[in-house]
């Protein structure tokens, strides 16, 4: 069996044409044979893995192999596959991201309590894969701490600590619907409810006639958590993002009278400000933007998937509503049911008008702080 890895890693770098060896690895596991595959996707890794830009070959055909164990329906496949996600995720843990994702979304919740188990081999790589599993389940609606096996782990506080620790072990009435993937062998599918308008609750509240001046209170540290489920946008993709905040000198007028009186830059156009048109929506609207943004990426990336997609999302609506960076999340969640929460759009060339396109605006309780943010992508 190694020789036969070996033979296939050794003749990847000329291969045209590299669907045999998706086939060969399907064919290998259909007979049962997982050990071979997880074999060969770790000596791919070990050969290839460490490239800066590694041969598109080898992209093509460890994707395929890592995607195929992790979704494969038998049971017993599971202790190979973590075989070679422990490998992989010990080395580049954005794969554990990627494999807890793959795992929640294709098996069922009691197959994954191994995942949980013992596991010192690649201990740095699983304890990760199980931090990111824990919150794929969260936001399929598993109540992790009910179950066996899973629980011990998810309600410890050792890794209370994690970034993913700041997240409660259940999804949050906001959380209400959020847009995640779905796997198989040869792909996946990814609903995104991207654009600043659709599926609002209804018009933004008409103004009340009052002129109302707005004093910039923009930050660099505001403008970086808020723009914390677009970031990856920017960094990783065409992206560009706008992040501004503003002291409001009376609370009055119209959401979007007020936004086209402030200088943003997203509704320039040909030296004048584009009147937008804007929506009242629900926390959970903005929120299922916000965590598709994050878990699913822009144009030209896969995003951070559904675990670290969630924290970024409720990060980007904490900085929005103003909780302090040390808040807690139940804080949060109190902080942000108390703002207005808005939705717009205008014709502008700041805004790309593919499919990547997000403006929101979160007004506090009392009418006087305003925090919008507006992302924009590209292919």
């Amino acid at each position: 069996m190694a020789e036969k890895v070996q033979e296939i890693v050794g003749s990847l770098p000329i291969l045209n044409d590299v669907n045999s060896v998706h086939e060969m690895a399907e064919q290998r596991l259909a007979e049962g044979d997982a050990a071979f595959v997880a074999d060969l996707g770790i000596a791919l890794f070990r050969t290839y893995g460490s490239a800066d830009r590694p041969i598109w070959q080898y992209r093509s055909v460890f994707d395929s192999v890592f995607r195929l164990l992790a979704v494969a329906a038998d049971p017993e496949h599971l202790g190979h596959a973590l075989r070679l996600i422990g490998t992989v995720a010990s080395v580049d843990r954005k794969k554990a991201r990627y494999a807890a994702s793959l795992l929640a979304s294709s098996r069922a919740a009691t197959d994954l309590a191994c995942v949980f188990a013992g596991g010192q081999v690649h201990a740095g790589g699983l304890e990760e894969l199980r931090a990111c599993l824990v919150h794929e389940l969260v936001l399929r609606g598993e109540a992790v701490g009910d179950l066996p096996g899973i629980a011990p782990w998810a309600t410890s506080p050792h890794w209370r600590h994690h970034p993913l620790g700041w997240l409660p072990p259940r999804r949050s009435s906001i959380e209400q619907s959020p847009d995640l993937p779905s796997y198989s062998v040869r792909g996946s599918g990814h609903s995104l409810p991207f654009g600043p308008s659709g599926n609002e609750a209804g018009p933004a509240p008409a103004g009340d006639g009052r002129a109302v001046s707005a004093v910039e209170t923009t930050t660099s540290s505001a403008v970086a958590e808020i723009a914390r489920a677009v970031a990856n946008w920017a960094e990783e993709s065409n992206g560009r993002i706008e992040v501004r905040t503003f002291a409001l000198s009376t609370a009055g007028g119209s959401i979007a009278e007020l936004l086209s009186a402030l200088s943003l830059d997203c509704l320039a156009a040909k030296g004048r400000r584009a009147a937008p048109s804007a929506s009242a929506c629900t926390p959970s609207r903005v929120w299922q933007v916000l965590f598709a943004a994050a878990s699913a990426g822009g144009a030209y990336n896969h995003g951070l998937y559904g675990a670290y997609g969630r924290l970024e999302a409720w990060k980007s609506m904490a900085g929005l509503s103003g909780a302090p960076q040390t808040a807690t999340f139940v804080d949060v969640e109190h902080q942000i049911h108390d703002h207005r929460w808005f939705t717009f759009s205008a014709t502008t060339k700041w805004f790309e008008q593919v499919a990547w396109d997000i403006a929101i605006a979160a007004l506090s309780p009392d009418g006087r702080a305003l925090a919008v943010l507006a992302a924009t992508d590209t292919d």
